[in-house]
């Protein structure tokens, strides 16, 4: 015998489906937004691991094996997305500007956690400014420029 499928039923799957594909875009503008790098991603989950509490960021440097620039790097791309928080004596800790912005942030570990892979193509092919400046200045300009 076979199963009919019906208009009521249809419609309820089909909303739950747009739902996820919405979750998802959010979760890939989020991490475009605010992930510059997979050094970036490892610092702020490293911070959700401790919070509440703050590290030093000699620390940071010791726990990822990064240099200091690389890690003073992320903290200040981490801070202007909104995700982390630094005190006057240079300790940091996670600290999302809003509600919102933590619960991407718990998407996007258990995201890494499930698709690392999936997580990283994300974050390098996302425009990097720095490599458009670069090739900017390599582009040819009308002779009326």
């Amino acid at each position: 015998m076979k199963s009919r499928s019906y208009p009521c039923n249809r419609g309820a799957s089909e909303k739950k489906g747009k739902r996820a594909r919405a979750l998802e875009a959010d979760l890939q503008t989020f991490i475009r937004s605010s992930i510059k790098s997979v050094w970036a991603l490892e610092l702020l989950l490293l911070l959700r691991k401790r919070a509440p509490n703050a590290a030093a960021r000699d620390d940071l440097v010791r726990d990822l094996r990064a240099t200091r620039q690389l890690v003073d790097t992320c903290i200040t791309q981490l801070q202007a997305a909104g995700l982390v928080a630094c005190e006057e004596g240079g300790q940091c800790r996670y600290a999302p500007a809003a509600p919102a912005m933590g619960a991407l942030a718990d998407q996007l570990e258990q995201a890494y956690r499930e698709r690392p892979l999936g997580v990283m193509e994300i974050i390098v092919s996302s425009p990097n400014d720095r490599l458009k400046t670069f090739a900017d200045a390599f582009r040819l300009k009308p002779k009326d420029e």
